[in-house]
């Protein structure tokens, strides 16, 4: 079992930023990619994910304004958000994937409001 702990949301104004944060503990071992998702409609859509090897992919949407990275421990993931815009408003869901036999683990999420 993995836990995750995401924390750094907030409330910003259009073109501010925030970091937010998610720790993993348990058996982080068994953690191939970690990433952030947001709600659309009934599912989430990925927003950045970063592999145990440290290769990232982005939504086309985030691209140049959202990065993401490890902890020196690798048990941390980072997301830093820069130049929010009103519809970068959601709550952000940490995800940690174990491979197809584990699966996948999500944290309890982190509200993000950007006003304009």
């Amino acid at each position: 079992q993995v836990q995750l702990v995401e924390s750094g949301g907030g409330l910003v104004q259009v073109g501010g930023s925030l970091r937010l944060s998610c720790a993993a503990s348990g058996s982080i071992d068994s953690i191939n990619s970690m990433g952030w998702y947001r709600p659309a409609g009934k599912q989430r859509e990925l927003v950045a994910r970063i592999t145990k090897d440290g290769i990232t992919n982005y939504a086309d949407f985030v691209k140049g304004r959202f990065s993401i990275s490890k902890g020196n421990a690798d048990n941390t993931i980072y997301l830093q958000m820069n130049n929010l815009e009103p519809g970068d408003t959601a709550v952000y869901y940490c995800n940690a994937y174990s491979g197809p036999r584990i699966g996948n683990y999500w944290g309890q999420g982190t509200r993000v409001t950007v006003s304009s």
